[in-house]
C-alpha cells in the first residue's frame, strides 16, 4: 500500500498546469505551479515544515515546546498544521488588517492568535514582529520561526520547489516568476535553477494598486531580481512586465 504516515508528507510535489487564456499572446509555454494542492493550500507549507524540522535538528525546539511566529495567515497555517501533527503549542501574532476568517481558521487548528496594530513600525513594542520576539524570550522552550530572516525558508525551496520544477519541465524551464513575499521562494528555487542553467532568469512580481474606476484594467508589474543572500534581501533593480487580468 502507498499510505502517507501523516499529512506533513503530502507537502510538495504539486502539479504544473499550463495556462492559456490568462497569457494569450505571450510567446512560449506558461506554466503554473499549483501550490494550493498543499494541505494548507499555500506554498508556505513547505518552509513552515522546514523551519520546524531544522529547529528540532538544532535543538532549538524540543518536545512539548511552543512555536511562535508573526504571520499574515499562510505561514501560520503551515505551522499550525505542523504543530498539530507534532504536538507543539502555537502562538501567532498578526495584524488588525487581517480578516476575522483567517484568525478563526488558525484558532480552529488550536493556535493562540494575538492581534496587533498594523500602523506601527516593526521596532515598536506593539508590532506583531516585536510581540513575537518578546514572547519567544519570555516563554520557556519556545521557538520564534521569524520567517523573514530564517534561512530555512530559502532552503525549503532550494531542496523541493526548484528540483520539482526542473524535473517536471525536464530541464526546459527558462524563467521563474513568483509573487512578492519574504523572498524565500525566489531565492531558494531560483538559486537551484540558476545552478542547473546559468542562463536561467527569475524575479518577483509586484502588482500596482488597481484603478478604482476600472478594476478589470490590466496593471503593470514590477519584477525584482533576488540577491540570493537572505529571504528578505531583494535587489532594487527591476524590469517591467504587463499583467493580464483574470
Amino acid at each position: 500500500m502507498h499510505v502517507h504516515p501523516n499529512i506533513l508528507t503530502t507537502i510538495g510535489n504539486t502539479p504544473l498546469v499550463q495556462l492559456h487564456r490568462v497569457c494569450a499572446g505571450v510567446p512560449g509555454t506558461i506554466l503554473m505551479k499549483v501550490e494550493t494542492f498543499n494541505p494548507g493550500h499555500s506554498i508556505k507549507d513547505r518552509m513552515a515544515l522546514k523551519m520546524v524540522l531544522d529547529a528540532e535538528a538544532r535543538g532549538d525546539l524540543k518536545p512539548g515546546g511552543t512555536i511562535i511566529e508573526c504571520t499574515s495567515g499562510n505561514t501560520g497555517m503551515g505551522l499550525a498544521i505542523t504543530a498539530a501533527v507534532k504536538g507543539y503549542r502555537c502562538i501567532f501574532t498578526t495584524t488588525d488588517k487581517q480578516s476575522k476568517e483567517k484568525v478563526n481558521l488558525l484558532k480552529a487548528f488550536g493556535a493562540e492568535v494575538i492581534v496587533c496594530p498594523t500602523n506601527v513600525a516593526s521596532e515598536d513594542p506593539r508590532s506583531y514582529y516585536s510581540v513575537a520576539q518578546r514572547l519567544s524570550q519570555e516563554i520557556p522552550n519556545s521557538y520564534w520561526c521569524n520567517q523573514y530572516d530564517n534561512l530555512s525558508n530559502r532552503e525549503a525551496h532550494y531542496e523541493t520547489t526548484g528540483p520539482e520544477i526542473w524535473t517536471q519541465t525536464e530541464g526546459r524551464v527558462t524563467h521563474l516568476l513568483t509573487g512578492v513575499g519574504t523572498g524565500g521562494t525566489i531565492s531558494g528555487a531560483g538559486r537551484f535553477l540558476k545552478e542547473k542553467n546559468p542562463a536561467f532568469r527569475f524575479g518577483e512580481s509586484i502588482p500596482s494598486a488597481p484603478s478604482s474606476k476600472n478594476i478589470t484594467k490590466p496593471e503593470p508589474l514590477t519584477i525584482r531580481k533576488s540577491t540570493l543572500t537572505s529571504p528578505k534581501a531583494l535587489a532594487k533593480t527591476s524590469f517591467r512586465l504587463t499583467s493580464t487580468s483574470t
